[in-house]
């Protein structure tokens, strides 16, 4: 069982995601556990006091200016959850509800959120035995995910289910299975549960770890299709790229001249061409812009899962509940817009590199890479599946935050939809995923057809895994079959980690 201890440092969005992985037993640094306490004293103090707090002892959106007496406010709390669980949809992954579950307790740690002692400590119990709220898939617009963290929460009172280590039981059984029993909520635990980012912040989190590693692939694989071409590798040379050092645009030239060590395009005197297509060419920008958009989007989603996104917040210093937009997350939305638009330029320039490795005008190679040549159809059929690919990696680009209609009697008239953005982002990233390891198999293939004297470093280990477990086209065979090995074959914990020690990734 891995170990967290929150005092209130900052903590990574890598180690965060080592984290959601499987059961964590936390503990609270003395300063945390008082906070809380000081926390739940200022609470009490506005409760019994007169002065309106929102969701406290006023009713939330539309019911802003119902009054709630201080009597009426421990059982508001279970009647806001409930209320509020209105989410549908088939159930999250089980990953995804362990990091919402993780994130909500990260949060409220802080202090802000005002949460009890005993619902806290109950969340970590649960986190400890393996537990977390299941939740469905829709019903969060980003302006906090207030539906679907209140179904969330509804489970600490014995409401809905929780997945239990592989299993969805309802909430009542899963608790009492490990010794544990449902609580009441004090005031303002209803709205501490209900209302933040919890659930964005752990679909983010899971499209940017598969990010990362996708972006990874793609450049290595940008290196072998480079290889099969015949490219001129001069173009990454550093003394271009200092003249207009765009974001991430040198970094990219200097892993690519890393990737190319040993290649024998530096070996010939003369390259095939004094320019290739752009596809080739421009490929230091366009890997230096994505990963620029995919650094953004890890720095927004880190800044969520630090931040206090409650509202009202508690402000422990001054002694006071105040209201606040921190459960608003524009950035963090855009931030996955822009880095699906930025895969779309990835996939576009694989997609024309596929095409001119296929055209035996540009490539100098057998037409469609085929070996045998006459009525072979060679890869070309390969062609369309890329085009139905790209169309839908283009659809998936389409920006979630753009969409937004009033709701709550027209008091909450804008939203980011961050969950929408998160979510359409993994899909996307799945089909780039196929993208690549069709861009890796053609490559594979020129390579073979084109016979280079040598291969750079990475380009030899691509080359090497692929046909570990593809051979050659030789006569037509289906190709279907042979990218989903060549996605699992580049896809190897392997690989990834060889190219990680020789300072290849994560540039």
């Amino acid at each position: 069982m891995q170990k967290l201890h929150l005092d209130g440092s900052h903590i990574s969005l890598q180690r965060f995601i080592e984290f959601a992985d499987g059961p964590v037993s936390i503990t609270l640094a003395p300063t945390v556990r008082e906070r809380l306490t000081r926390a739940r004293e200022i609470v009490a103090r506005y409760a019994a006091s007169d002065q309106p707090v929102y969701g406290l002892n006023t009713g939330l959106g539309g019911n802003l200016q119902h009054h709630i007496e201080a009597k009426d406010i421990p059982a508001f709390q279970a009647q806001l959850l409930l209320g509020r669980s209105a989410g549908v949809g088939p159930k999250l992954p089980e990953w995804i509800s362990r990091a919402a579950w993780l994130s909500r307790i990260i949060g409220a740690a802080r202090g802000a959120s005002g949460l009890s002692l005993p619902t806290f400590d109950l969340m970590l119990a649960m986190t400890e035995r393996g537990l977390a709220p299941a939740v469905p898939t829709y019903g969060s617009i980003g302006a906090g995910d207030l539906v679907l963290s209140a179904q969330m929460g509804a489970t600490l009172i014995g409401e809905g289910e929780i997945w239990d280590n592989g299993t969805c039981r309802p909430a009542a059984d899963a608790l009492r299975s490990h010794g544990l029993a449902p609580i009441e909520l004090a005031p303002k635990d209803g709205l501490a549960l209900a209302n933040n980012s919890s659930l964005s912040i752990a679909l983010a989190s899971q499209s940017l770890r598969e990010a990362r590693n996708t972006m990874d692939l793609a450049q290595a694989v940008t290196v072998l299709s480079g290889e099969g071409y015949g490219m001129n590798p001069s173009i990454f040379e550093a003394r271009i790229h200092a003249l207009r050092p765009a974001a991430g645009q040198e970094q990219a030239a200097a892993w690519f001249r890393a990737a190319l060590e040993g290649s024998s395009l530096y070996a010939s005197g003369s390259p095939r061409s004094i320019q290739d297509a752009l596809s080739f060419r421009v490929v230091a920008p366009l890997f230096g812009t994505a990963r620029n958009a995919l650094a953004l989007a890890e720095r927004e989603t880190e800044i969520e899962l630090n931040g206090a996104a409650d509202n009202p917040a508690v402000l422990i210093d001054t002694n006071e509940m105040l209201s606040t937009p921190n459960f608003h997350t524009p950035a963090l939305a855009l931030a996955l817009d822009t880095l699906a638009i930025a895969h779309v330029h990835l996939a576009t320039a694989s997609a024309q590199r596929i095409l001119k490795l296929m055209n035996p005008h540009l490539s100098g190679l057998p037409k469609y890479l085929s070996a045998v040549g006459g009525a072979s159809a060679g890869l070309l059929p390969l062609q369309k599946t890329v085009a139905a690919l790209l169309a839908e990696i283009r659809l998936h680009a389409q920006p979630a935050s753009l969409d937004a209609i009033a709701v709550s009697e027209m008091v909450e008239d804008v939203a980011p939809q961050t969950p929408l953005a998160a979510r359409k982002l993994a899909t996307q990233i799945d089909l780039l995923h196929w993208f690549i390891a069709i861009e890796a198999l053609v490559a594979a293939q020129a390579v073979d057809l084109r016979k280079p004297k040598s291969l750079g470093r990475v380009a030899k280990m691509l080359h090497t895994a692929i046909r570990n477990i593809v051979p050659t086209l030789q006569e037509d065979r289906a190709t279907g079959p042979d990218v989903a090995a060549v996605r699992q074959a580049i896809n190897a914990a392997e690989l990834r980690s060889v190219l990680a020690n020789i300072g290849l990734t994560a540039l």
